[in-house]
């Protein structure tokens, strides 16, 4: 059975009943479910501006090894290339990044190396020398949360939910913390790394997460987009410095140990037992 965190973004109901998603990043990913001819990452650049498309809607843009590879490619690309002056990071499909495949998850990669391989992609992102925008009409939950964290500006549709759902599986948002709690609201952090409840665009647009909510993202992104073009690639570079600067800090001082505790929990007993719930669709033994 083949399930990720996109179960909790279709509802409440549907939180409730699976009892959350985990996170994607420090459990590895999922093997795309597209097949393997089509590529999972699309570029193209327009005007300045290189938009890498998140393409597998099947398991719900989930951070898979193919996936991350062909994203790794994209970014570099669009680093070396002179014309960008900045980075649209979208997808297709109801979700921006669901997260892991449980099953894959459960199924033991074992070790530091998928958590610090989440934490090198997010890394990847900050320190690109162009500006990474995250467009998204639809949900991320966990590791999308990271990845779209890791991103300079951040834009999402009114109907956008976003969930932490790993205390619900016995795991904890580890390794996507890193771009994450320089740049939240300290006491909403409390409330939804704890709760796992699901919040929409608004309260992610209050709270740090997205710099903006709009129904319409398209319209909201065009005085962005226009300003970057408008940007120098010296002065744009220098600028996201400044900006990333505490961001960085975070991943030099803290990388490490939150992907040894993503690790740990991920071979915890509690942590099996909390994905082993989610793909039976019941609740995991602590929950009352």
């Amino acid at each position: 059975m083949t399930r990720n965190t996109e179960d909790a973004a279709n509802g409440p109901e549907a939180a409730d009943r699976h009892s959350g998603g985990a996170q994607a990043a420090d459990g590895g990913g999922a093997q795309a479910a597209d097949g393997a001819d089509r590529p999972l990452v699309h570029r193209v650049r327009e005007r300045g501006i290189t938009t890498l498309t998140l393409d597998s809607p099947r398991n719900r843009n989930a951070l898979s090894s193919r996936l991350v590879t062909e994203l790794y490619a994209g970014l570099e690309a669009a680093a070396a290339d002179d014309e960008t002056r900045a980075v649209v990071l979208t997808h297709t499909g109801r979700t921006f990044c669901a997260g892991a495949d449980l099953s894959e998850a459960r199924a033991g990669e074992a070790g530091t190396a998928a958590p610090l391989g989440l934490a090198r992609l997010m890394r990847t992102i900050v320190e690109l020398p162009k500006p990474v925008v995250a467009r998204l009409t639809g949900h991320a939950m966990a590791g999308g949360i990271g990845l779209m964290g890791a991103c300079d500006i951040t834009v999402a549709a009114g109907g956008a939910r976003f969930a932490f759902t790993e205390a619900r599986l016995g795991l904890a948002p580890a390794v996507i913390s890193l771009p994450l709690l320089p740049r939240l609201d300290a006491r909403a952090v409390s409330r939804y790394y704890l709760t796992g409840e699901k919040f929409d665009a608004a309260e992610a647009a209050r709270i740090g997460l997205l710099t903006l909510a709009a129904d319409d993202v398209d319209a909201a992104l065009e005085p962005v987009l226009d300003g970057l073009r408008k940007g120098s690639p010296q002065g744009l570079a220098e600028s996201k410095k400044l900006a990333t600067a505490e961001v960085l800090r975070a991943f030099d001082r803290d990388t490490g140990h939150l992907a040894e505790t993503s690790a740990r929990l991920f071979t915890s007993d509690e942590a099996r037992e909390g994905m082993t719930a989610f793909l039976e669709r019941r609740s995991p033994a602590w929950a009352r």
